[in-house]
């Protein structure tokens, strides 16, 4: 097994675990000896204070003949500051084998935390405190009086820590959910570290199902796993370019190679009219090569519009695809006699390939218009970030049951639409593809003019 590398998603995630749980570890033995109700060394300040107390009662008292007039004023000391009696200092004397020479008047439970205290002296030449409810203990301190060794306690309130930690101390519930709050950013940070690269990835994606094959080198970034996966995607962005050209350009040289024979043919046919006379057979082969020749002329209009079309994309307002080819709508309706109400053009963007876009659109008006019997009706509707484009027409329409079929090369309906009209069967089969390439989806329905209604919907970003 190897071990996991700083740089790879595996190693990044065993190194903050244990980083937080090392951080854990490290609060859970730290906090216990900030509580002060555990015996701990006595802060410089306070044991100055302490042995300047101490030097003041021995040089008053060391040669006294009695501990008896000690005794009286440490139980009947007075408060340092009688403005704040939480802050009184009390002294008591106990002698070398740790028993309490001053008795006094002192509640049950500051009794208790005294006997305690002095009984767990370990060292009496290292003095300690510690924290009884509200009163800290300090000692013991060596003190010379009436000619005897004893030793010094010391006794004042406390106000701190605050009373918030006393609380965590109390309760290791509450200690843990501060533990887990405090390793609360180093875990986001590795959520954060996680979802970037994979987001990133997702957007990628979504562009490649957009029709927009673009490589993305941010991909290539962050660890070794996404950094990997993020290249093997550009590289799959880049192979399927290349497949989509190589089809697209291979669609054009054999429209382009098709041409050559059947120019062949129809010169043929043009000589032996000539040298045979017009026929029923004759015309017959002339009429199939125009139409021929009409479907390769669609076919490379196809080839044309499709080559390296899912590589340029470029943003464009609806109104500059939309104004002129309403306007040649307008104008061819007016030379055939009809009438097309043409809707207002929404101010929005749209990413596309313009030139491709535009014909589709206009394949599916113009074939509106040559089916109509009088009226084409276009709107235009923007919802959820999507423009829905219809168009309808009041001609003879198409069955129900070829509604779906009407899309594919070379169909044919059985209806006003079929051959003597002069199509060749490509023109909507280029339109799907069109729509398609931008994201997009393109349905035949019955119109409630009487005709056939094309809905085109179409992504906006």
């Amino acid at each position: 097994m190897r071990l996991p590398k700083i740089t790879s998603l595996y190693g990044r995630i065993f190194a903050i675990f244990w980083f937080t749980m090392f951080l854990i570890v490290m609060v859970v033995l730290t906090l216990p000896h900030l509580d002060p109700r555990k015996s701990r060394a006595i802060s410089p300040p306070h044991h100055d204070m302490m042995l300047k107390m101490r030097d003041r009662l021995e040089e008053r008292y060391a040669e006294a003949h009695s501990i008896e007039p000690v005794i009286a004023i440490l139980e009947g000391r007075p408060p340092r500051n009688k403005d704040k009696d939480d802050r009184r200092l009390r002294m008591f004397l106990t002698d070398l084998d740790g028993n309490i020479v001053t008795v006094g008047k002192r509640s049950d439970f500051l009794d208790r935390s005294l006997r305690n205290f002095v009984s767990s002296i370990e060292n009496p030449e290292i003095p300690r405190q510690r924290l009884y409810g509200k009163t800290m203990f300090s000692g013991p301190i060596p003190i010379y009086l009436a000619r005897q060794d004893y030793y010094l306690i010391f006794a004042h309130r406390w106000n701190e820590p605050p009373h918030f930690l006393l609380q965590l101390f109390d309760h290791p519930l509450r200690l843990l959910l501060v533990v887990m709050l405090v390793s609360t950013p180093f875990l986001l940070w590795l959520a954060w570290a996680l979802s970037q690269p994979a987001r990133r990835l997702e957007e990628a994606a979504k562009r490649v199902a957009q029709g927009v094959f673009e490589t993305d080198p941010e991909l290539e970034k962050g660890t070794q796993e996404f950094r990997q996966a993020g290249a093997s995607f550009n590289q799959m962005v880049e192979a399927v370019n290349m497949m989509i050209s190589r089809q697209q350009r291979l669609l054009s040289d054999i429209s382009h190679e098709l041409r050559s024979p059947l120019t062949r043919l129809r010169m043929a046919q043009a000589l032996a009219s000539r040298k045979q006379g017009e026929s029923s057979e004759l015309e017959r082969i002339d009429i199939e090569a125009q139409r021929l020749e009409q479907m390769i002329g669609k076919l490379l209009e196809l080839s044309s519009l499709q080559v390296d079309s899912h590589l340029t994309r470029e943003r464009q307002p609806l109104s500059s695809l939309l104004e002129g080819l309403f306007a040649d709508s307008q104008f061819e309706a007016e030379q055939r006699h009809k009438q097309v109400e043409l809707p207002d053009i929404p101010a929005c963007d749209i990413m596309c390939h313009p030139q491709l876009l535009m014909s589709a659109l206009e394949n599916i008006i113009r074939n509106a218009i040559c089916y109509s019997h009088s009226l084409v009706k276009v709107s235009l509707v923007l919802q959820d970030k999507r423009l829905m484009v219809c168009v309808e027409d009041d001609g003879d329409g198409v069955p129900d049951d070829e509604l779906e079929s009407i899309f594919r090369p070379f169909y044919r309906v059985s209806t006003a639409r079929d051959r003597h009209s002069g199509g060749t069967g490509l023109g909507l089969a280029i339109t799907e593809n069109a729509i398609r390439q931008h994201n997009g989806h393109i349905q035949a329905k019955k119109s409630s003019l009487g005709g056939l209604m094309i809905e085109v919907v179409l992504p906006l970003s």
